[in-house]
């Protein structure tokens, strides 16, 4: 792999990171808020948004890396 692909999946994975993460996390708590039938304490939220930002760094690394190397034809399909 050359420099200029590394650094293209690291760029598109720091965009897309805080957007990810707000929707994993917003997801999450509804989520946890319908299965306990109440309100989420602030330490219980707290750690929605590390489990969140836990899952958001794999999934946008995977999506960054695919997009790219899609981009460039490496997949066989272009």
């Amino acid at each position: 792999m050359n420099t200029y692909f590394i650094i293209s999946v690291a760029v598109l994975a720091a965009l897309l990171f805080l957007p990810v993460s707000k929707i994993v996390w917003t997801m999450s708590i509804r989520r946890m808020q319908r299965k306990l039938g109440r309100e989420l304490t602030a330490a219980e939220i707290e750690g929605q948004l590390a489990r969140a930002r836990f899952i958001t760094v794999f999934l946008v690394l995977v999506f960054s890396y695919l997009f790219n190397i899609s981009l460039g034809g490496k997949l066989g399909y272009a």
